[in-house]
């Protein structure tokens, strides 16, 4: 009994999508280097970055669109790394949608399983499931050219999810359409997400999107993961620098090590977590989150610094302050002060303002 239940743990723990050692060439260009990874069956992860940093290329590797040069991809036990894209169970949303312009509606969603020699009855009934599924009632005769761009993004989902798929990949599904489509759009997709158990894989350069609708984010650049981990941690935990400023907006302070617990940045000494291996006089950059920069009304509380005002951006649910002070060694700080405190405390532009750096809120980078 117990060997059948450490069998079946084994099992349940086991990546559905297990990528190891993967690199793709072109020509001389390394587009992806060493990336290994797993995604939990069930996950939606989004792949996240800068153009250029081999999101797409991962992505399209995974579906068997660009064979990869090194490595190997295995799904649900299975080794795919060879396996031409028809073979691999997958179904995939692309930036433009690809639907077909002179199908309709229900045509699009039927093309797969039409081409899996689905019964006819047993396709009509899906395409009416997926139809209601994705909230295109009453749209079913009508062209690509008819619909909006989010009921076009709604269709080329169906489509994909029409063979129940064990693994959606979407690349960049909601880039073509506006702000405000975007944003309703992104919860119903992850909602849908949630409802279907599809273990999902998105690629996206929007950081609000990855930070809205992953369980985890991979962060790319250069070919290379620079982190893997839940939104809040790549948000209050960047590992590298560059995580820390593609993810959110962040404060960049030029400084040194002084001991394990403290950095000086210009002539103030700040308090910050313990460092690992540090060297006293090292060079580091002092990363703070805007919202993090807290006002002080008495002298409680350390990393205080009598900061300057030198202008404010009203934002709308908040200010944004860019402060500076000569003992910072000319780097400024910009803080984000809600709409009650600038208020309240009759904040203004050029005027003096003491602030604080919470230690616990400070990353220090050594490279």
């Amino acid at each position: 009994m117990e060997n059948q239940r450490a069998e079946t743990d084994a099992h349940q723990a086991a990546p559905y999508l297990k990528i190891t050692h993967l690199s793709k060439m072109f020509g001389d260009f390394s587009a992806l280097q060493d990336i290994s990874l797993t995604v939990q069956d069930g996950e939606f992860v989004c792949f996240l970055g800068p153009s250029g940093c081999g999101k797409t290329t991962l992505l399209r590797a995974v579906a068997g669109l660009d064979i990869q040069t090194a490595g190997t991809i295995e799904q649900s036990g299975q080794d795919i790394s060879a396996l031409p894209p028809s073979e691999r169970d997958f179904g995939i949303v692309f930036q433009s949608y690809a639907l077909f312009p002179n199908l309709t509606v229900a045509k699009n969603i039927a093309y797969g399983l039409e081409n899996r020699k689905m019964a006819r009855a047993a396709v009509a009934d899906r395409v009416r499931e997926l139809v209601e599924l994705v909230g295109l009632e009453g749209q079913e005769v009508k062209y690509p050219a008819q619909l909006s761009g989010g009921q076009q993004q709604r269709v080329a989902l169906a489509r994909a999810l029409a063979p129940s798929p064990g693994l959606l990949l979407l690349d960049e599904p909601l880039s073509a359409l506006d702000a405000k489509v975007r944003t309703h759009l992104r919860h119903e997709v992850k909602d849908l997400q949630r409802q279907l158990g599809v273990t999902t894989i998105m690629v996206t350069h929007d950081q609000e999107e990855a930070l809205t609708m992953a369980d985890r984010i991979v962060v790319m650049n250069h070919g290379v993961i620079e982190q893997v981990g839940t939104p809040e941690q790549i948000y209050r935990e960047p590992a590298s620098a560059f995580v820390a400023d593609f993810v959110g907006t962040m404060n960049f302070l030029a400084g040194e090590i002084v001991a394990t617990d403290r950095v000086r940045v210009g002539s103030v000494v700040l308090d910050c977590p313990p460092l690992a291996n540090a060297v006293p006089g090292q060079a580091v950059t002092v990363a703070v989150r805007p919202e993090d920069v807290t006002v002080r009304l008495n002298g409680a509380g350390g990393n205080q610094i009598d900061m300057q005002i030198e202008s404010m951006e009203f934002l709308g649910s908040f200010f944004r302050a860019a402060l500076s002070h000569d003992d910072l060694g000319g780097d400024g700080i910009t803080a984000d002060l809600s709409v009650n405190a600038v208020h309240d405390l009759a904040i203004d532009a050029s005027r003096a303002l003491r602030i604080a750096l919470p230690a616990d809120r400070l990353r220090v980078f050594t490279s």
